[in-house]
């Protein structure tokens, strides 16, 4: 990871020591301009030193966990988010599968009184209806009229008997839908459990993963949606978008919640690939570290204002991963993950490992 400072120029001279064969004065004259630009030199180079860190100390020394742990955090977070991602869909699916069988049971009740009518009234004629009395006593014309009419009421009486019957059926599908929406809901909350424990104890084995308090900033800054798959999830991107600031590349998720959060007023430095493998998400393009401090630099413990900046950055990204695609945040010897909310994280020994001076985000 490279810093976005100037290039750093250093002087140097080789005084030599020479004999000159003239008098003292002379020598005087030669040596004084030699030692002066010696000096100039040095100043120079510290000069350069101050205004601009050092690459050294502008790079995260690393993210302080092992391979194994950035691994099983990828893998655990990524299945609970598809798991979260198909249990919303369940659930909306079975809310509208509610609404369909309210109506449908409001039609039922309303056409089992209707054929509850019809029950009845064939019980107290014992089989002739008021109509077939009419025909019986009328002439041939009357008949035929009263024919028609008597089977005009016949084929509506079935038709509501049949529509009862079809509208039961529906009832019955729809009641059968919602148990099995139900029932897929239990198997992806198992899912989501089983991921969940897999990143705690992922954590447990450094020694982190304790539940913490997390930070007490807020944010509201709505970021615009990263594009969702046709499922409603987050589909697998190749490293694919340069990245001017490392000379590397990120994918087009992880470029664009750098973009927002840059959007919503962080614009300190920031800087995503790196080709060293540590089992995280950086070689791949889905991470990107966040210095805190104005000047850039990936060094010290920030403290006051710039502790601040990191901690609105990281309640930025917990508020719009659900927007975003977020895998997992870390700040401050704590990391948030869609599973668990804030957890200790025991990066050790520096500040960078600690990630007490920059705010590391992690994509799907």
């Amino acid at each position: 990871m490279r810093a976005r400072t100037a290039p750093l120029v250093l002087l140097s001279v080789k005084v030599q020591t020479q004999t000159v064969p003239i008098g003292p004065a002379r020598r005087r004259g030669v040596a004084f301009p030699r030692l002066a630009l010696a000096a100039l030199a040095v100043m120079v180079s510290l000069a350069a030193l101050v205004a601009y860190p050092s690459a050294a100390a502008a790079e995260p020394a690393g993210e302080g966990g092992t391979a194994e742990m950035f691994r099983q955090l990828d893998e655990a977070q990524r299945a609970w988010l598809d798991a979260k991602t198909a249990l919303d869909a369940s659930i909306a699916q079975q809310q509208e599968l509610a609404v369909t069988l309210a109506s449908v049971q409001e039609q039922l009740e309303t056409e089992s009184e209707a054929v509850g009518k019809i029950a009845h009234n064939a019980f107290i004629s014992a089989g002739f209806t008021a109509v077939s009395g009419i025909v019986a006593g009328g002439s041939a014309d009357a008949f035929l009229d009263g024919m028609i009419l008597v089977d005009a009421i016949a084929t509506r009486e079935a038709n509501l008997v049949r529509q009862l019957l079809d509208t039961r059926k529906s009832a019955e599908v729809a009641q059968v839908a919602i148990n099995q929406e139900k029932a897929a809901q239990e198997t992806l909350l198992a899912e989501m459990d089983t991921r969940k424990q897999q990143a705690q104890q992922a954590l447990w084995a450094v020694g982190g993963g304790q539940e913490v308090a997390g930070f007490s900033a807020s944010a509201s800054a709505v970021a615009a949606a990263s594009p969702r798959n046709a499922s409603g999830g987050w589909s697998g991107e190749s490293c694919s978008v340069y990245e001017a600031t490392t000379g590397g590349c990120i994918t087009p998720r992880t470029a664009h919640a750098r973009d927002q959060a840059q959007a919503a007023g962080f614009t300190r430095f920031v800087a995503c690939y790196r080709s060293l493998e540590d089992g995280g998400q950086h070689p791949r393009g889905r991470a990107c570290d966040f210095a805190v401090q104005p000047n850039g630099c990936y060094c010290g413990t920030a403290e006051g204002e710039a502790k601040d900046y990191g901690t609105n950055l990281a309640a930025f990204y917990v508020f719009n991963a659900q927007r975003l695609g977020v895998l997992y945040v870390i700040w401050y010897r704590q990391i948030w993950l869609p599973s668990s909310g804030w957890r200790s994280y025991s990066g050790c020994c520096d500040a960078s490992s600690m990630h007490t001076n920059h705010v590391h985000l992690s994509m799907y």
